[in-house]
């Protein structure tokens, strides 16, 4: 059976937070490549993708485009390296009904489940090794655009090589916490539904008018039937 529905997933404040230890470390490695310490309690991070999150961090430090973008390759090692240092088991939490939706969502042939997120692809995957989730073929990374709006085609073409079928329409969710997460989802006609585990509050998701909301994922009944209507089976 061929999957019809297409999942993406944020990580940070929607799947789990690492509680300051990869901010600690993307500093360290700002430190390394660049010689500088950016201000990181003045910048929101949060649904930013890290290719932004380095442009905008750095600039504010006086350095060019040019002079981050030559550093970029250099970088990303160090944070991959920094992260392998930093994160621990005791630093990582999951939230709430994560992993029993996961459980529920993985043994499906009607579903493929992916990534959208801000990160980069090693350090989505570093953190999801550390939190023991698994079970995301395709995505779209951090790297791949400034953008965040940017990344829904890009996974929606990652999904498409992996199993040879184009998903459109409201075949495609993304999950979230922020509203950018809602807007990069409204931006392609697909369905969004939001989660107020972030830094983000029920009443600012609201706003972005997704087309489904929760406090968070422990309702799984719920959370299934906003995903696939009726046909839960």
């Amino acid at each position: 059976m061929a999957p019809s529905h297409l999942l993406l997933f944020d990580i940070d404040g929607t799947l789990l937070t690492t509680n300051g230890e990869a901010v600690r470390a993307m500093m360290a490695a700002y430190r390394e490549v660049y010689g500088v310490e950016p201000p990181s309690d003045g910048l929101l991070m949060d649904g930013k993708t890290e290719l932004r999150i380095a442009h905008e961090l750095l600039g504010m430090c006086g350095l060019t485009r040019e002079q981050v973008d030559a550093g970029l390759p250099r970088f990303w090692d160090c944070y991959d390296a920094e992260l392998v240092r930093q994160l621990s088991p005791a630093g990582t939490t999951v939230y709430p009904g994560v992993r029993e939706l996961l459980a529920a969502l993985r043994p499906r042939a009607d579903t493929l489940l992916g990534l959208l997120t801000g990160n980069t692809a090693r350090s989505a995957w570093r953190k999801l090794a550390m939190a023991g989730l698994d079970g995301f073929p395709v995505g779209a990374y951090g790297e791949h655009h400034e953008e965040r709006e940017a990344l829904p085609a890009l996974a929606i073409e990652a999904a498409e090589a992996h199993c040879g079928r184009r998903f459109t329409g409201k075949a495609v969710v993304i999950l979230g916490d922020t509203p950018s997460d809602v807007r990069c989802g409204q931006h392609l006609g697909v369905k969004t539904i939001a989660v107020a585990t972030g830094l983000y509050s029920r009443e600012a998701l609201a706003a972005e008018h997704p087309d489904h909301l929760f406090d968070d994922f422990t309702d799984v009944p719920a959370v299934l039937r906003a995903l696939y209507g009726d046909n839960t089976a």
